[in-house]
């Protein structure tokens, strides 16, 4: 009885494999044996997300994506297999349990970590560019923390002693909207362990409202 179960069972996941790779085929660029930029979008338009969605940054994490704008095979159905998904309408429906699953604190650090990682293009790249910076922490935190990221938009937007950002001022640009109170940043004291670029944030805006 469980050996006839187990084969049922075998069955069932090599079928759900092959549909995954399925879907897997529609989106690939055959050439390059991955979904390539070409291929997202075209996934983003039958899922009807915006190729900008942050749900499609979302469904990267989840697929642990190592290159921004490819999904390899092996990405894809590691990904899918952890979603439970194997097609097209399945995915969509996955896509806001996605957004739940990231919300979770265990896994929002570890999502917006990768958002940064996701940005490294290049090889031995360590920072990436204040224009997008912009854009992802617009993506990224804009829903959360809207008048702390527009304010910290506008400041590097104007700003000219930074022309990139690193991991460590990333992540505490997370750390600062969860714990300094805002507008009036009150509990922010700068000989705490702060990068200087929020130093000169929160001097800007003090000067800015006094």
């Amino acid at each position: 009885m469980l050996a006839g179960y187990s084969n049922v069972s075998s069955k069932a996941k090599i079928k759900g494999l092959e549909k995954i790779d399925r879907l897997f085929n529609t989106y690939a660029n055959s050439s390059l044996g991955m979904i390539d930029p070409e291929g997202i979008e075209a996934l983003c338009s039958d899922l009807g997300v915006d190729y900008t969605d942050v749900r499609i940054l979302m469904l990267a994490w989840k697929l642990k994506a190592e290159k921004q704008g490819y999904f390899t095979q092996d990405e894809w159905q590691t990904g899918l297999k952890a979603l439970g998904v194997d097609s097209l309408s399945k995915l969509k429906k996955a896509l806001s349990d996605l957004e739940k699953e990231v919300e979770k604190p265990s896994n929002y650090e570890d999502f917006y970590t990768y958002a940064f990682r996701y940005c490294l293009t290049e090889e031995k790249q360590k920072s990436v560019d204040i224009e997008s910076i912009c854009e992802l922490l617009n993506l990224v935190l804009g829903v959360q923390f809207r008048p702390q990221i527009d304010s910290l938009i506008e400041y590097l937007k104007v700003q000219n002693d930074y022309k990139v950002i690193n991991s460590d001022q990333w992540i505490n640009f997370l750390r600062f909207c969860k714990e300094i109170s805002f507008p009036d940043l009150e509990n922010y004291d700068a000989t705490q362990a702060w990068p200087l670029i929020l130093d000169n944030y929160v001097e800007w805006m003090r000067e800015k409202h006094s």
